[in-house]
């Protein structure tokens, strides 16, 4: 049974943090990639996980714009 304090927590808000998640993480690859200057292959990894990550964000913002 459900107390009135309960929080229901919907796709929405669940897409929402992924969303805000997965934009934290290409930004912190970015930094990533551009500091690294001695290892340009570990640099080149993080450039290439801040662009996949870039598509998960751009899908998650597809998808919550879709539920406006």
């Amino acid at each position: 049974m459900k107390h009135p304090v309960d929080i229901t927590i919907t796709p929405r808000d669940r897409l929402l943090r992924a969303w805000e998640n997965s934009m934290e993480l290409v930004r912190d690859f970015e930094c990533y990639a551009n500091e690294i200057q001695d290892t340009p292959e570990i640099a080149e990894v993080f450039q290439n996980f801040a662009v996949e990550e870039g598509l998960h964000a751009a899908k998650f913002r597809e998808l919550l714009l879709a539920m406006e």
